[in-house]
């Protein structure tokens, strides 16, 4: 996800028209382009953070795709001549808080609460740690999606060394650091605060204690052990003390100079304490955003621990990864229902944004999603089926084999199999799933009126003297035709001959009535492939159940 094809159009060229796009990547790239005016560097650094008490889900994936983005915009405007990095990086020192409900042996867990994830055994039983199981998981998650990344973890970190000389940068301006944590936290927990959380030599537990004394010049903490009220003094350096988070978020951006990071909408708070920290280090915060969070069918923000919305896993057993990375990257400071009625809007657009693609200029190129997520080099379309037409054929023939919907699809467009295109028959399979697990549940067929039965026999008689081999322009003639009538007509529209309209009532009817569904595709398409007998046959069924 990270090469930029200049084929075509010189870099300069090309870094021309993306000054003028106001595609968000590029807003947000352009700000990196002018902090670097301000603070000039060989490299610039991306960073994502990851917390290693769960498993990876669709947010990480979220962010994670969503700086891939920035990073490219910035590659282009930058014609490629700054080097770049993305850091994905890993809290695995933080300490287990609680069991996660999606993991075995939790006894286990229970036992090595308080440790640093590093430490905690691995329930599932296959790496050192569960931190470390974790972060396979992480490493994995993002290999499966091609993204450029390095991956860092904060125990390594922490005790190699590598934090060592912010560390006590921020012991010796504790006092400044205090001033920007205190007016945030509440009376009692201000009280005992440090920004410094020592890591129990006796029991390797993270500790959350009054910190006694500290001493920048011998570069220590000190405080009571909170079993043996024995005192304790600890070198912050060498992963003997961890920070809490959002200083340690703050000492992150200073000590890697980092340039870019963005987060939640719920952490808009943290951000802005973390980068007066970052500032009292003598560092400069990076740029970023706070984009929105997902939201489940009820419209209550997406939790890990409800199980609410939909998983990364979920997601790419009903729709191939591109329309995650579509849904991803639409309005990203705009909270979204992320729930599986989303999908088969974002798979179609999908496909229309690649069919779009080759016929725009430079500047609607570079306005298209798919080069920003193919990172300037969208692939060929080639979905002669659109999924919702495909959903609607299963619906229709409650075809739960793939065989049977490539039967329709054989007739509709001769010469399509799928081995000419693989992409399709994938999708066969998405759509397959998708009807068991949604469709078939919840199908209801609704009863038509009075009129709506007339209609419907109408409409049955009007095809069953088309023939055959009709187009799906001439079979969706014929259904608008046979809806211009009351309650149908829409006067608010006007046909090709300037008479009424036909209003989406009459289409929804169909689907309502004949499908068990709300909506579907263009109803002459969908006859056109799943055959006019077919329909007619459907129809006949209709009115049959209604008699």
């Amino acid at each position: 996800m990270s090469t930029i094809d200049l084929a075509g159009p010189t870099a300069s060229e090309l870094r021309a028209v993306a000054e003028q796009s106001n595609a968000w990547p590029f807003e947000q790239a352009k700000a990196i382009v002018a902090r670097l005016k301000k603070q000039p560097k060989d490299e610039v650094l991306f960073e994502t953070g990851y917390g290693p008490s769960g498993l990876p889900h669709i947010g990480t994936f979220g962010e994670v795709a969503r700086t891939t983005m920035v990073r490219h915009a910035f590659r282009v405007l930058t014609e490629d001549k700054i080097k770049t990095r993305l850091l994905a990086f890993s809290d695995d020192m933080d300490g287990l808080r609680k069991v996660p409900d999606n993991v075995p042996n939790k006894e286990l867990l229970e036992k090595n609460l308080g440790k640093p994830l590093t430490r905690v055994p691995d329930p599932f039983g296959t790496h050192e740690s569960f931190g470390a199981h974790n972060n396979a998981r992480l490493r994995a998650f993002l290999d499966q999606f091609g993204f450029d990344y390095e991956f860092a973890s904060s125990t390594d970190y922490y005790t190699s060394g590598r934090f060592d000389a912010a560390l006590l940068r921020m012991l010796e301006r504790i006092d400044k650091v205090m001033a920007i944590m205190l007016p945030s936290l509440r009376e009692e927990r201000a009280a005992s605060y440090s920004p410094f959380l020592p890591i129990c030599p006796r029991t390797g537990m993270v500790l959350y204690v009054p910190i006694t004394a500290h001493d920048a010049k011998a570069g220590t903490v000190s405080y009571d052990d909170p079993e043996t009220r024995e005192p304790v003094t600890l070198p912050v350096t060498g992963g003997h003390c961890k920070l809490q988070w959002k200083p340690d978020w703050a000492m992150r951006w200073y000590a890697l100079s980092v340039d870019y990071e963005m987060a939640g909408k719920d952490l808009i708070d943290s951000v802005k304490l973390s980068g007066k920290i970052c500032a009292a280090l003598g560092g400069i915060q990076p740029e970023g955003f706070n984009y929105e969070l997902f939201l489940d069918e009820k419209g209550q923000k997406i939790s890990k621990s409800k199980g609410n919305g939909l998983t990364i896993e979920e997601w790419l057993r009903y729709a191939p990864p591109e329309s995650l990375s579509l849904f991803m990257y639409r309005e990203p400071k705009a909270a979204k229902r992320l729930y599986f009625d989303v999908i088969p809007r974002n798979v179609d657009d999908y496909y229309q944004f690649l069919e779009a693609f080759p016929k725009q200029d430079g500047r609607q190129k570079l306005g298209n999603p798919v080069w920003h997520f193919h990172a300037g080099q969208p692939p060929k379309a080639d979905m002669p089926v659109t999924f919702q037409l495909l959903l609607t054929l299963v619906s229709s023939s409650n075809a739960e084999n793939a065989e049977t919907l490539w039967g329709f699809i054989g007739r509709y467009r001769p010469g399509v199999t799928p081995q000419t295109h693989p992409k399709l028959d994938a999708m066969v399979g998405y759509a397959i799933n998708y009807y068991r697990d949604f469709v078939a549940p919840t199908k209801q067929f609704r009863e038509p009126t009075d009129g709506e039965r007339a209609a419907l026999q109408d409409l049955r008689d009007a095809l069953s003297n088309l023939p055959a081999a009709s187009t799906p322009e001439d079979i969706q003639n014929v259904v608008y035709e046979i809806g211009r009538r009351e309650p149908f007509l829409d006067t608010n529209k006007k046909g090709k001959d300037g008479r009424p309209g036909v209003s989406l009532d009459w289409f929804n009817m169909l689907y309502q009535v004949l499908l068990g569904q709300e909506k579907g595709p263009r109803f002459g398409s969908f006859v056109a492939v799943y055959g006019i007998g077919n329909a007619v046959n459907m129809i006949d069924g209709a009115l049959a159940r209604s008699a």
